[in-house]
């Protein structure tokens, strides 16, 4: 335990609303600390977006984050950690740098000691074979088997999710070859755990479906402690800002905070 306090924000970006669950989670689990979130939502999908803009965007997104002086920056995007935490890592300095795969993976690695791992995720995450490389590097024993969703992330940010539409494509991936025969499912975007329950209500209660959120959050926490950046009180509220200012996300909020945020919108 630290004696040692922080009151700076910590920074959390996406391309759209999918960030927000990890922005809830850390709201939840850390009271104390204001948030500053980021939906770069004039460039979502990150799915379909070449590994080089993605590296882009994060960079620009990074430094308007260093600028509202945050203390660390969360990167809520599975696509966004796969292809662009490295060049982020090295510009980060002193801020700390957090991406949502690594705490996932550490425990899916100890927790499944062998069998079979689907994860479904963004083409881009996928081409990125980021989840079976660092699983399989942590638990050789487990086999990890990638579906591209291309559709879901559209689908959950134009708000079709809990309905018969969203049931019947997500049953159409389920039953895909590729995630045969599961011992568990990783959700690989922050996107997903708005139909966790559909994916749920598909499995029943046969395979754990697993989503980054709290896994995340709890591990940012864990981080923050050890290197003496808690805050000692909440100052101030969580500001949100769009690279691109649309109704359907700030009715989205609500969903996560319970009430409309005030959003701001950034040209970067």
């Amino acid at each position: 335990m630290t004696d040692r306090y922080d009151n700076r924000p910590i920074g959390v970006f996406d391309s759209g609303i999918g960030g927000l669950t990890v922005a809830a989670a850390l709201a939840r689990h850390l009271p104390n600390e204001r948030l500053v979130y980021f939906g770069d939502t004039a460039h979502l999908p990150y799915g379909e977006k070449s590994p080089a803009a993605i590296r882009l965007y994060a960079s620009e997104i990074f430094e308007f984050l260093r600028k509202k002086d945050c203390k660390a920056v969360v990167i809520a995007c599975n696509t966004a950690s796969a292809v662009a935490f490295e060049s982020m890592r090295a510009i980060a300095g002193d801020t700390a740098l957090f991406n949502v795969i690594d705490p996932t993976v550490s425990l899916v690695a100890t927790k499944i000691k062998k069998g079979k791992v689907g994860v479904i995720a963004t083409k881009t995450t996928v081409n990125s074979g980021v989840y079976s490389k660092r699983i399989r590097e942590l638990n050789p024993e487990l086999q990890v088997s990638m579906l591209a969703t291309p559709l879901l992330v559209a689908m959950i940010e134009e708000g079709f999710f809990n309905n018969s539409i969203s049931s019947a494509i997500i049953a159409d991936y389920l039953s895909k070859p590729k995630l045969e025969n599961l011992d568990a499912l990783i959700l690989g975007c922050t996107h997903f755990p708005l139909i966790k329950s559909e994916i749920r209500a598909y499995y029943g209660s046969s395979i754990p479906v697993i989503d980054s959120s709290d896994i995340v959050a709890k591990y940012v926490g864990a981080t923050l402690e050890k290197l003496g950046l808690f805050s000692s009180e909440k100052k101030g509220h969580h500001e949100f800002y769009v690279s691109d200012l649309t109704e359907s996300f700030r009715q989205s909020t609500s969903l996560f905070f319970g009430t409309l945020v005030s959003l701001q919108e950034v040209t970067l």
